[in-house]
């Protein structure tokens, strides 16, 4: 896979949070997880798993298709990062900055055709994939290729998670478990699900190759 350059997405985050003027526990407590874990995202030290994400775009009141947008964000190399007066730049960086790459996100098209080289990705937590497959400005919808690896799931803690908008997903090869609420679905190629994203749920792949499969969720709001 050669994922077009995209912003790490623990910067996308900071930079969000710091535009909604919200300090890092305050984030953590509305999330749900410890401060060190949200620290840990932004610094790019881990990755958020699938329901963390969304958890964290709900509390800040942001898409998660922001979190691809390609414009500026502010990250510096290893090398830079390492001296002192760099570091005080970047944590003295102007808000307005991110105020204006994300105020600008809903304006950039991708598309009409995207390739596979030119797709941005996403590496999250707990073995999972996206891949942005296009987006039509002033539309508020996921469009994604997704991979679960061997193993991955959507919640690494075995939880359900719940967020705005309705979910549509095919799956295109391998096998996926779908629990919704209650029920656990088993869905191999062809199969396809439509349900509101309110709806307590997670996917995993317990089967011993990828499950890819093109997802949207329409956001309601």
């Amino acid at each position: 896979m050669s994922p077009a350059a995209v912003p790490p997405v623990g910067a996308r985050i900071r930079q969000a949070r710091l535009a909604k003027g919200v300090s890092l526990r305050a984030l953590a407590r509305d999330v749900g997880v410890s401060a060190s874990l949200v620290s840990q995202i932004e610094t790019g030290k881990s990755q958020p798993s699938v329901s963390t994400l969304y958890a964290i775009t709900t509390a800040l009141g942001i898409s998660v298709e922001s979190l691809f947008d390609a414009g500026e964000t502010g990250a510096v190399s290893p090398a830079a990062a390492a001296s002192p007066s760099a570091a005080r730049a970047a944590a003295q960086a102007p808000v307005l900055r991110a105020l204006a790459a994300f105020a600008a996100d809903p304006g950039r098209r991708i598309g009409p055709v995207v390739t596979p080289g030119q797709r941005e990705v996403l590496e999250l937590d707990s073995g999972v994939v996206w891949e942005r497959l296009g987006h039509v400005p002033g539309t508020d919808v996921d469009f994604l290729q997704v991979t679960y690896r061997p193993g991955g799931a959507s919640s690494g803690s075995g939880g359900l998670m719940r967020h705005a908008g309705t979910e549509y997903g095919c799956l295109t090869s391998g096998e996926l478990v779908l629990t919704l609420g209650f029920e656990e679905y088993t869905l191999r190629p062809g199969d396809a699900v439509c349900f509101e994203s309110t709806t307590p749920h997670r996917y995993r792949n317990d089967g011993g190759e990828p499950a890819v499969g093109v997802w949207f969720v329409f956001s309601d709001t």
